[in-house]
């Protein structure tokens, strides 16, 4: 738009030009057209004298803007500089804290290898120490052997879960074995043993590796019959599944096994127990049904309680077990599987189902045949079962020697004579029997539980130490 003073000087301009064509007419005595002649001429000289004068003017403008504009750039470079500076100095800052850092690192990596070493040099010295004293008492003559050998103590970390006398039945543990029955005499005695409620618990503990804390405990049936002579669960279970008693045992030990772990929970919450689950529970539907309604009531418990099933089991699942697996595996419960014979394992089926734990024998895991046997090197094992979420726990560890080679395979679990026999449990006074409740009685049933579980034995568990104190333990020795 024209700007309203190059209007008004316009204006001026032509009223200057008219003005002086009048004054020479009027005055000087000039011809009108001579008179307009000398104002248009006028009028021209001062427009191109405006035009002009305003060129000028424009370009002592834009000059000012120019220089302004190169003030500007000077000092958004210079700022640009300085920031530069700036992120120089930051980038070295960091550089040389991720180097220390690398450093730090470093170093502590090579401290926690030189602790590995030293851990696994000291097993390598107990295990020789344990093959001299072992070829020390086969050189013992046999009159000046005990007729039994004592019980293994503790490892340092397990000697403080101690069974108080109310709770162990001495019979029992005096008896290291029964006399050979005859199949009616073993049947004659495990009915007799789930009638009167004579089926004792066991608790082996499964430590972790290398710092052997307990981590689980697992639960192992024995029956004793009217001479309170022990019956072990290879003894009794075949002739239990063939007689039908195998649906009742099950559930009266999954009853002990909850008041145990209730107790145990109440000292430490990162404990666990393993139940076993025979293969005949699992295909029953009536047996089954009871012990779902039991553990329904106890689902709450689901996280710590694990269900063990044989690898037979999981490798011959039919659709009866299949839905009753899911059923448990639905309400939170996690299984286990043992009596592994082989390394044919297909971890993404199992993890599939809900199994989080499976339990290899020390002596199948080292024995270099399994190399060529199975799809995996054993060592590899450990691994592989980790990526679906599996553990694997070395079970029937009887020597440091095998400690050690399991720790290469990068096993996490243990559980063995070596770090504790089997210790006998039994409530006082409870009124658990192997009845199994119905649906209308189950409240009443759940509460004579809960007493029950109250009068269970507390177990202490071993207090927490670190790898590094247990090791200094068993470097200063029993002192």
């Amino acid at each position: 738009m024209i700007r309203i003073s190059t209007i008004f000087i316009a204006i001026c301009m032509v009223l200057v030009a008219a003005s002086l064509g009048l004054i020479l007419y009027s005055m000087a005595g000039i011809s009108g057209s001579e008179s307009a002649i000398v104002a248009l001429t006028a009028l021209t000289f001062l427009i191109l004298y405006n035009a002009v004068s305003m060129r000028l003017r424009d370009r002592t403008d834009v000059g000012g803007q120019i220089a302004d504009l190169s003030r500007g750039t000077a000092d958004l470079a210079r700022q640009v500089a300085e920031f530069g500076r700036r992120l120089a100095a930051v980038e070295g800052r960091v550089v040389s804290a991720n180097s220390a850092g690398a450093d730090r690192i470093q170093a502590v990596v090579g401290e926690i290898n030189e602790l590995g070493s030293l851990v696994k040099q000291l097993a390598t010295t107990v295990a020789t120490h344990e093959d001299q004293l072992a070829a020390a008492s086969a050189a013992t003559p046999p009159a000046a052997r005990p007729e039994h050998d004592p019980p293994k103590p503790l490892p340092d970390e397990d000697r403080s879960v101690v069974l108080p006398p109310t709770v162990v039945a001495p019979k029992a543990v005096t008896t290291n074995s029964a006399p050979s029955h005859s199949q009616t005499q073993v049947l004659a005695a495990v009915r007799n043993a789930v009638e009167e409620n004579r089926i004792d618990i066991y608790l082996q503990p499964m430590v972790t590796l290398p710092q052997r804390k307990v981590r689980f405990y697992e639960a192992v049936t024995r029956l004793r019959d009217e001479r309170d002579q022990i019956l072990a669960a290879e003894d009794f279970i075949a002739v239990a599944e063939v007689a039908g008693l195998i649906g009742r045992i099950d559930h009266m030990v999954m009853l002990r096994c909850v008041q145990v772990l209730r107790r145990l929970l109440v000292r430490n919450k990162d404990v666990g127990v393993f139940c076993n689950v025979a293969a005949a529970t699992l295909a029953s539907t009536a047996t089954f049904s009871q012990c779902l309604d039991f553990l329904e009531a106890n689902r709450a418990l689901a996280p710590s309680l694990v269900l063990e099933f044989k690898q037979a089991t999981f490798r011959n699942l039919g659709p009866t077990e299949i839905e009753h697996l899911a059923a448990l595996a639905q309400r939170g419960y996690r299984f286990s599987i043992d009596h592994v014979t082989d390394l044919r394992i297909e971890p993404r089926e199992l993890a599939d189902r809900g199994v989080r734990y499976i339990k290899v024998p020390a002596a199948l895991l080292l024995d270099p045949k399994q190399t060529s046997t199975s799809d995996i090197h054993p060592s590899d094992l450990s691994d592989l079962l980790g990526r679906f979420g599996i553990d694997l726990i070395a079970e029937r560890i009887e020597g440091e020697r095998a400690v050690v080679d399991l720790l290469d395979y990068d096993v996490r679990f243990g559980q063995g004579f070596l770090f504790a026999p089997p210790r006998p449990l039994r409530p006082e006074g409870a009124s658990a029997n192997g009845g199994a409740p119905s649906t209308k009685g189950q409240e009443s049933r759940i509460a004579e539980s809960e007493a029950a579980s109250v009068e269970v034995a507390a177990i202490d568990l071993p207090a927490r130490a670190s790898g590094n104190a247990a090791l200094a333990r068993r470097l200063g020795g029993p002192g």
